[in-house]
């Protein structure tokens, strides 16, 4: 998928190295439990890492939010999905939004279903997938399967 616009405020970016700016949403602890259950956070080395993980493994997109970049999404060729928005812009919507491009990007695809892996203490994400319309199939597991 090359950059794609989601509604009015968002867009989806495809990766590049920028490391520059996404470092910082990696910077915050919260964040990086949020999305990795860990109590440390990236360094440029870890970070670059990651990017490099996900870019070659799936279609990685950075989201821009009107015109800042705030965060990224990943469809990866196993059919996960993974949201991060660096905590400024959490609470506005924009990963329920994301969410649903992936699903479309998924839908393209020709995935029959796709996944989110989602820790238990991560409230915040679990009530996004639930109410984009994925079901919880195991304790950090949700699944959104495609009708025919």
């Amino acid at each position: 998928m090359n950059k794609g616009i989601v509604d009015d405020e968002i867009e989806l970016i495809p990766y590049y190295p920028n490391e520059q700016e996404t470092l910082e949403w990696y910077l915050d602890m919260d964040v990086c439990k949020q999305c990795d259950n860990i109590d440390c956070v990236y360094d440029a080395e870890r970070l670059n890492a990651m990017y490099s993980f996900l870019s070659t493994h799936g279609d990685c997109f950075y989201i821009s939010y009107n015109g800042k970049l705030v965060g990224d999404c990943t469809l990866r060729d196993n059919a996960e999905i993974a949201i991060v928005v660096s905590k400024p812009y959490q609470n506005r919507h924009i990963g329920r939004r994301c969410a649903t491009e992936m699903l479309r990007l998924a839908k393209e695809k020709g995935f029959e279903k796709v996944r989110a892996n989602i820790y238990s203490f991560n409230t915040q994400s679990r009530r996004m997938f639930l109410e984009v319309g994925f079901r919880q199939t195991d304790e950090e597991w949700f699944e959104y399967a495609f009708e025919d």
